[in-house]
């Protein structure tokens, strides 16, 4: 064993095989090509054998763990928490012998391998960068981190890295006003009208909750997606430092004539979300962003989703890039904060905690789960949609989605085998090739 400056474990060279560090410790797998040099332990401290220089220690996930050892092995991406999950038989033999319950269940793993065998070519050749996992039943079968979170400082992307949603948040959004539904603070049939008081004159007095729920409502949109040219274009109306809580947006919402009579027609409407929110801040006397955190985040122990600025970024938060390449950011195109219809940052894992609290009732009951998955509209691209989720166009998956400029995301959840699969990009086109080629492996679809 060679004690590396800066790590909290020992490095693992081929000679130490039958040493492999006791239960207590955690295993690092590390492929060169994607842990940047700059991040690592300086070489000079790698004294190893030459069948082993490709195996690094990277001191970011290091300084996450209370002890990491390396096992030499090829993977795909950096494992930084257990289970691990190695290619070679070897390894997967040096992980039973030493790990115990830390190595990848082989039962999993033959479900897991398919999956990897095409997804770093999907990857490399739709330049995705972002993170990919997939759970079934309380097992994680796959969990990989791709590309730059930081393209300036080249920092890497990794398994709990924060990403925007866009709008992944709808559904937050949406099971927040059915926790106030169940609390008799709202109600299916509420009118926008009775909270709205003068405000949003052109919203028809007929438009109810369980229209804006739906996307059924006819209200004009300040973002109308019908009407878009490029993800990329600088769609807000006014300047999005001035965009950072629902009341602030009762300038841009003003102004758009309805579109069609309520419960019309399906015409998704990034405006309703965000009437939504201003309609349970109104009834429920708390601000919206805290109602997300306390009825939705916290039943469901999502304790890395937040609303962050986006003028304010901590380090762990992936930058949102408008293209495959370049360093522009779309700092200038979102509102400052995430409100109601789109801006939430989340990670994987986060994703996969609300999947589970969903339906298990933690949120709101499961009779309410039943009626907001139950469809109520048939879109032009053949999905359906329910009161907040997407949802498959012929079988029984749920989906949250979000696109727009620096954000690309989808997380598909069957309840039946409890199997997720979550996809999201820190560019603006990044995720979908790949959602494309998971979505066809996990739900034929």
């Amino acid at each position: 064993m060679e004690e590396v400056p800066g790590a909290k474990g020992p490095l693992l060279t081929l000679d130490d095989e039958e040493r492999l560090p006791g239960h207590d410790e955690e295993v690092l797998l590390v492929d060169l090509p994607v842990v940047h040099r700059h991040r690592l332990a300086r070489q000079e401290h790698l004294d190893v054998h030459t069948d082993l220089r490709e195996i690094l220690l990277a001191l970011e996930v290091a300084e996450r763990a209370a002890s990491v050892a390396v096992v030499p092995a090829r993977v795909t991406r950096v494992q930084d928490v257990p289970p691990v999950a190695g290619r070679d038989e070897p390894v997967l033999r040096l992980l039973d012998l030493g790990l115990g319950n830390h190595g990848p269940n082989p039962s999993i793993w033959r479900v897991a391998e398919p999956l990897l065998e095409d997804l770093d070519r999907v990857a490399a050749e739709s330049a995705f960068t972002g993170v990919v996992r997939v759970d079934r039943a309380g097992e994680i079968l796959l969990e990989q981190a791709y590309g730059y979170a930081d393209r300036s400082y080249e920092i890497p992307n990794r398994t709990v890295t924060r990403f925007g949603a866009a709008s992944g948040l709808k559904p937050m959004t949406a099971l927040t006003v059915v926790s106030l539904i169940e609390d008799g603070r709202l109600g299916l049939d509420t009118r926008a009208r009775t909270l709205l008081g003068d405000d949003l004159p052109l919203v028809a007095d007929d438009v109810t909750v369980e229209h804006l729920l739906a996307h059924r409502s006819g209200i004009g949109d300040y973002l109308d997606e019908d009407e878009w040219g490029a993800i990329t274009d600088y769609v807000m109306p006014v300047p999005v430092h001035q965009l950072a809580t629902p009341e602030d947006f009762l300038a841009v919402l003003d102004g758009h004539p309805t579109k069609f009579a309520a419960d019309g027609s399906f015409s998704y409407c990034n405006g309703g979300y965000v009437l939504l929110a201003i309609l349970a801040e109104r009834a429920s006397g708390v601000p919206y962003h805290d109602l997300v955190v306390q009825r939705v985040c916290e039943p469901a122990g999502m304790a890395s989703t937040a609303f962050l600025r986006s003028d304010e970024l901590p380090g762990d938060v992936a930058r949102g890039y408008l293209e495959a390449g370049g360093l522009r950011t779309n700092v200038l195109h979102l509102p400052l904060r995430g409100t109601g219809d789109g801006g939430v940052y989340t990670s994987a894992a986060d994703v996969r905690s609300l999947w589970e609290a969903l339906f298990d009732g933690r949120i709101v009951s499961t009779a309410w789960v039943t009626e907001m998955t139950r469809p109520r509209s048939e879109t032009e691209d053949g999905r359906r949609y329910g009161l907040g989720f997407w949802l498959g166009a012929t079988d029984d998956t749920v989906m949250l989605e979000g696109y727009d400029a620096g954000v690309s995301f989808r997380s598909t959840h069957d309840p039946a085998s409890d199997t997720t699969c979550t996809v999201v990009a820190n560019w603006s086109d990044g995720a979908w090739p790949v959602v494309k080629h998971l979505g066809e492996r996990l739900f034929g679809s």
